[in-house]
């Protein structure tokens, strides 16, 4: 999974956090989490603030 995978993203976190409100996550957090998911393997430095703020628009998506 690399950052470009907003979709795959957001369904993982989804699935790994169910109980979390993804609107009420900190960037600083969402980027630990993202880093952390199983099969996610990209360079730590490219998830920037524009690439967080889709994964978690999607993950307030999904999560409805």
């Amino acid at each position: 999974m690399k950052w470009s995978d907003i979709t795959a993203i957001a369904e993982a976190l989804c699935d790994k956090f169910p109980e979390v409100d993804p609107a009420a996550v900190r960037f600083v957090d969402l980027h630990n989490w993202v880093l952390e998911l199983d099969g996610f393997d990209d360079d730590r430095t490219r998830g920037g603030e524009k690439v967080l703020e889709a994964i978690q628009g999607a993950w307030i998506d999904e999560a409805r």
